[in-house]
């Protein structure tokens, strides 16, 4: 009786070593992950990438311009609410008539089923009336876990002295409802105004809402 007694504290100790090794675990990948993500208030993590056309784009090029990046994914029904109702574009024509860089960045891995050729993806955004400046290739996925970005759509913005002033979710109504867009509080909009009028941006983060980004495992 006694030796069954020790077996089964045994195996509970075991059990709980193993819980909390693996809640260990869990909070090193959450702070990994944590402290790669871009933070606002803070230079904007530099990248050098090749876009759609083959163009090799930096941020760098862009210094003394306000700059959007957008993360998107043409099969995650998320970016069809903001595209197939002209949303999206609508803010891409908006502030790119005001001297803002828009750079839309597809993160998907070339290993996943989503996965477009740039040729097949220009033809898609094309298709939309898509207006941002570039479309960048980050299939490695090496700019989208620099800034932490998670979901299609993930929205930054950049302020001309190169520090991130918007992190998070284009608007505050967290569905793939079209419908829902002309009641949405626009995050980004609200960001770019108040920062083109050189005011700080009231809202500087929003949690992102949408389909997760396609990373190469």
């Amino acid at each position: 009786m006694q030796s069954l007694y020790v077996a089964r504290s045994l195996a509970l100790g075991t059990i709980a070593t193993a819980a909390t090794l693996a809640t260990v675990m869990l909070s090193l990948s959450l702070v990994s992950t944590s402290a790669q993500a871009a933070t606002v208030g803070q230079p904007a993590p530099a990248f050098q990438v090749k876009d759609s056309l083959g163009k090799t784009v930096s941020l760098a090029d862009f210094k003394g311009k306000h700059v959007v990046l957008e993360w998107t994914n043409p099969a995650c029904p998320f970016v069809v609410k903001h595209y197939g109702s002209q949303n999206m574009q609508g803010l891409q024509k908006e502030y790119t008539a005001k001297n803002v860089v828009w750079l839309s960045i597809n993160s998907t891995a070339r290993s996943h089923p989503e996965y477009l050729e740039p040729a097949a993806l220009n033809a898609k955004y094309k298709d939309w009336g898509g207006a941002s400046s570039a479309m960048l290739m980050d299939d490695a996925g090496t700019v989208g876990k620099s800034y932490g970005a998670r979901t299609t759509p993930h929205m930054y913005v950049i302020d001309p002295g190169g520090k991130l002033v918007y992190a998070g979710g284009i608007d505050d109504k967290r569905s793939a409802n079209p419908a829902d867009i002309k009641d949405a509080k626009n995050f980004v909009r609200a960001a770019l105004g108040e920062s083109l009028a050189g005011k700080p941006v009231s809202t500087p983060s929003a949690a992102p809402y949408g389909c997760s980004v396609k990373y190469a495992s």
